[in-house]
């Protein structure tokens, strides 16, 4: 999303999930793992008002811990009481908070009597102890021992996306002279968190515990990209060009010299950063790319699988299941293959799309009127599908151009939950010929609505949540419900065009190679080349495409696999509430089921589902 990883996640080990229709994910573990158990003796309504304040009393409490440990957390909440403060990040100091403040709130829970909750504070129960002991996981020494000394890499860390942050328009506004000030008061804890970055490789080089030199030399040329810019052509200088017409000329001047010091320190920061990564870190750093074939790897790329997915999956059983995957979609290719005539082999028809150019946006503005028109057609029929959508706006743009290169195809960026600031579904525009249209719609679906817009929005918006459930998550989760809702496209209509249906047999592809690629690369030694490779082979996406997924998944291990993984789980509730209730199954009720509790671990939603089933559907 938009706040850096600046932790590993920790997991539990919970229960497999169900099978899919269009895959399967091993179920091993009984029903009860995980679930939401009704009490087994009767509870009085005095008990359970009890055991729900101080259920609710422990949330709140450790919500206001945790602000004060991860200010950017409130910043992009909308909370501004710490906006003066990035946190310390990277410290010593701020690694045993965490351990002790996730410690106090597991001792604290089990003074509670789960019991005692209603159904619905025993699901905020198991979610609040299963993100506390991921925290906790996480923060062992072992795993600490290969996380913190490789503090950043080309997509994790603060440098990439601070200075959108920074520039008053990335998530935060910069209304009156304190907005500023606060803004510069981060700039100096920024610069802090930059040279702590730079201690920690270090200590790295010394344990032999060292990032890739495939994702450093991405970091220097993300750097080097920043300080090509002059400062007033920098996004750190934004605010100042910026400032409101409210603002005196006294403030104004003030504020512009506090700027210039600012940004001047920032600039040295980098330029440390730079010279250190480039002058000495980079001959070291390990010229493998995958985490078995770094010291304690192997350990923390199964940490990560469990993280990710919230399951207990191992790298053969998913590198099993995408080779499954792969070959069934590729059917469905060759099939479209067939209907629009095509007479040549699938890898031709292929490079076919890959290279004609009405499959290419003539503009970048052509491309933004695409998106805008996507848009609208699903507003018409959301309706169908739908009965709890999100009051936050929806707005369609394309990524600075000062970091799209390093960018994905498309992600979306969360809005403030009392609307005054709108979620944004970015695409790129970078290299427009290596861009094909044909896959919009399902981009547009994942990212925007019903996707990651609607999901994320409504959690946010539901105040009934504790806070850790409002704005927290787990990328099974997140991105299973962003895959899920692409296949929504089907039944909107959007694929009976066989170039859309392309599209999105081509992005299922690529969350099915990702299985395949990530613990490829990870767990069974393959090189750069050999993924890239396998995914040309197995898939439309043009060269540049896959270069940035497969450098994706070297930078952040595990996180592909869980898109698959989630999206298997919803398909497969979905599959068994439309077989238990027959008639009495509607769409727009299971979704709101889905979506209503934030994004749960795998085994407490399904547990949520069977719940719901049991009643009868619309009384769960």
């Amino acid at each position: 999303m938009n706040i850096a990883r600046l932790a590993v996640c920790g997991a539990s080990a919970l229960a497999l999930a169900a099978c899919a229709t269009t895959g399967t994910v091993d179920q091993t573990a009984t029903e009860g793992d995980g679930a939401v158990a009704a009490a087994e003796t009767p509870v009085s309504a005095t008990d359970e008002s009890v055991a729900h304040d101080a259920l609710f009393a422990l949330f709140a409490e450790a919500d206001e811990r945790d602000l004060k440990l991860n200010p950017l957390s409130g910043l992009f909440r909308g909370d501004t009481r710490y906006a003066d403060r990035l946190g310390d990040y990277f410290s010593d100091a701020y690694t045993e908070a965490s351990r002790a403040d996730a410690a106090l709130n597991l001792q604290q829970l089990e003074a509670i009597d789960r019991a005692a909750l209603s159904p619905t504070d025993q699901l905020a129960y198991d979610v609040f102890e299963f993100d506390q002991q991921r925290t906790l996981k996480g923060l062992e020494p072992e795993l600490l021992a290969v996380t913190q000394v490789r503090p950043i890499n080309h997509f994790s860390g603060l440098h990439t996306f601070y200075p959108s942050l920074a520039s008053g328009e990335g998530g935060v506004t910069l209304a009156t002279v304190e907005d500023h000030e606060n803004n510069l008061a981060r700039h100096a804890e920024y610069v802090a968190i930059i040279d702590r970055a730079i201690a920690r490789f270090r200590e790295g080089m010394d344990s032999g515990v060292l990032e890739t030199r495939l994702t450093i030399g991405n970091v220097i040329s993300q750097i080097d990209t920043q300080l090509s810019m002059e400062y007033h052509e920098s996004p750190f200088w934004m605010p100042v060009d910026n400032f409101p017409d409210s603002f005196s000329a006294e403030e104004k001047k003030r504020l512009k010299f506090e700027y210039l010091d600012a940004v001047e320190a920032v600039y040295a920061a980098h330029m440390r950063l730079r010279d250190f990564l480039r002058d000495e870190y980079y001959g070291a750093a390990r010229e493998s790319v995958g985490l078995s074939q770094m010291k304690g790897g192997a350990a923390l790329y199964q940490h990560l699988i469990e993280g990710s997915t919230t399951l207990p999956l191992t790298p053969d059983y998913l590198h099993d299941l995408g080779l499954s995957e792969t070959a069934r979609i590729k059917t469905g290719m060759e099939e479209i293959k067939e209907e629009v005539g095509f007479t040549g082999t699938l890898n031709e028809f292929f490079d076919y799309v890959r290279t004609d150019p009405q499959f290419k946006p003539k503009s970048r503005e052509a491309l933004t009127q695409a998106y805008y028109d996507i848009g609208h057609e699903v507003d018409e029929r959301i309706g169908a599908y739908f009965s709890l959508v999100p009051k936050t706006p929806l707005v369609i743009k394309p990524y600075e151009e000062y970091r799209e290169k390093f960018e994905a195809g498309g992600s979306y960026q969360d809005g403030a939950p009392d609307g005054s600031r709108p979620g944004t579904f970015y695409f790129n525009a970078y290299d427009l010929p290596s861009r094909l249209t044909t896959g919009i719609v399902t981009l547009y679906l994942h990212e925007g609505a019903p996707g990651h817009h609607f999901q994320i929005s409504l959690a946010r918006e539901n105040e009934a949540l504790p806070s850790f459930m409002r704005f927290g998550g787990n990328t099974a989760y997140i991105e299973g419900w962003a895959l899920y809702a692409e296949t929504l496209g089907y039944e909107m209509g959007f694929f009976e065009d066989p170039w859309n249906r392309y599209g999105t047999l081509q992005d299922e592809q690529l969350r099915a190679m990702r299985l395949v690629v990530d613990t490829g690369l990870h767990a069974k030694g393959w090189t750069r080349e050999q993924a890239i490779a396998f995914m040309l082979e197995n898939s439309g996406l043009t060269e540049t495409e896959v270069i940035a997924e497969v450098e994706r998944y070297i930078a952040i291990p595990g996180q592909a696999l869980a898109y698959k993984v989630g999206a298997l789980k919803i398909q497969a509730l979905r599959a068994k509430a439309e077989q238990q209730l027959g008639a009495a199954f509607d769409i727009r009720d299971f979704h709101a089921q889905v979506l209503d509790s934030g994004a749960l671990p795998l085994p407490v939603l399904e547990a949520k589902i069977d719940r719901w089933i049991a009643a009868g559907a619309g009384k769960g």
